[in-house]
């Protein structure tokens, strides 16, 4: 009974053994399938990748597309170095204008951004102490002219031995003191802008008026009407832009690649399309604590809408290589990258993305020059062979 038993249980495990070994092979058979069927499918869709990157035009396709070609060619193409900074005016270019003596301000038209000539009317004060100066002028004008009578009518008694040195003394010192008085007032009279030579009795004035000394444009407004203004207070900012100029933020590793007379160009973030030409006028020799030093370039044509503090970016060509290039014409950007089509033979065209750098005279640098190397580059209907590409791709 033993040995039946134990034929039994030895039968049952080799039929177990056999079924796990007959699954194990269909599972390694279907995984191997499975993986094949992966390969053979990225397979496929590598082909479909390189016939993306082929173009074939028929004979009557080619006639009609009127292609143009080209080679690489060696060019001195510069490097294009970037920098950026600011619109700025030299301090003698800068004017605050204040007020000597203080005064309320009654009227004053200026906005920032306006532009002015120099002695135009910017701004009229009045305070009393206005005319108490004017006042103190006449008065003292008044008095100069009766004691620089009785000046030279001492003089010729005492000259005469008619009257004493005494009495001829105080004459003169009378009269000499207040022909500094006068001076000294008509000084400040002059710095309110009120003409002492053709002041008198009849035309005293309670306010004054205060000119443009510049022809510019205003920069600041600091004041409003009615209000009373100290001779610390700066009123207005004004700037004078005969002197206008770039000041240019350089790191120190790239300062030895500019010079002085140097041309750039710069732009401004908001219209980068228009250029304005400049000429470098002097290198600082301080490095600032980011170790930058500072360049100034004047314009060469100075536009209105440039105003101090406006951020600036300028270009400058700082070398010129000589690098593998191809006129601009050949490179069709899709997708963000730039790509350019290569003859393969008669009627077919490889599409091939190139690496490109700098730009100058129409022509444009190719850094992956290796790729189309000895090939015949479509230089006229580039894009239309990129359309062709894509509608055949849809």
């Amino acid at each position: 009974m033993k040995n039946n038993n134990k034929s039994l249980n030895h039968r049952y495990i080799q039929s177990f053994a056999s079924k796990n070994l007959w699954i194990a092979f269909l599972l390694g058979t279907l995984f191997f399938i499975n993986c094949s069927n992966k390969k053979n499918a990225e397979g496929a869709k590598d082909q479909e990748a390189k016939v993306e990157n082929l173009i074939t035009l028929t004979e009557p396709q080619l006639k009609n597309a009127n292609l143009q070609f080209c080679n690489l060619e060696q060019k001195n193409i510069s490097t294009v170095m970037k920098i950026n900074g600011i619109i700025d005016v030299p301090p003698q270019n800068m004017i605050s204008v204040s007020m000597p003596l203080g005064g309320y301000l009654t009227s004053t038209k200026l906005l920032p951004g306006m532009h002015l000539k120099k002695g135009e009317v910017i701004a009229t004060l009045e305070d009393q102490q206005y005319i108490q100066l004017q006042q103190d002028y006449l008065t003292n004008k008044s008095k100069l002219e009766y004691a620089e009578k009785e000046y030279f009518r001492q003089k010729e008694l005492n000259q005469s031995q008619a009257s004493s040195d005494k009495v001829f003394q105080m004459a003169e010192s009378e009269y000499k003191l207040l022909k500094i008085n006068l001076s000294g007032l008509a000084e400040k009279l002059k710095l309110i802008n009120i003409n002492p030579n053709t002041l008198n009795e009849t035309n005293l004035s309670k306010s004054v008026r205060i000119y443009s000394s510049i022809d510019g444009f205003v920069s600041k407004v600091n004041v409003n009407i009615g209000k009373y203004v100290t001779p610390a207070d700066v009123l207005f900012e004004l700037v004078n832009p005969s002197d206008i100029h770039l000041n240019l933020k350089v790191f120190e590793k790239d300062i030895s690649k500019l010079f002085i007379g140097q041309k750039l160009l710069a732009f401004n973030n908001s219209n980068a399309a228009k250029k304005y030409p400049c000429t470098i006028i002097l290198i600082s020799k301080n490095l600032t604590e980011d170790h930058s030093i500072d360049v100034h370039c004047h314009f060469e044509n100075y536009d209105k809408t440039l105003i101090p503090g406006m951020y600036m970016n300028a270009e400058v060509d700082v070398k010129s290589d000589l690098v593998d290039a191809l006129p601009e014409e050949t490179i069709v950007n899709f997708e963000g990258k730039d790509y350019v089509f290569a003859q393969k033979d008669n009627l077919n065209f490889n599409f091939i993305e190139v690496k490109t750098g700098n730009k100058e005279n129409g022509f444009i640098e190719i850094k992956n020059s290796e790729v189309i190397a000895n090939k015949q580059i479509v230089y006229k209907g580039a894009y239309n062979l990129l359309m062709a590409l894509k509608n055949k791709e849809d």
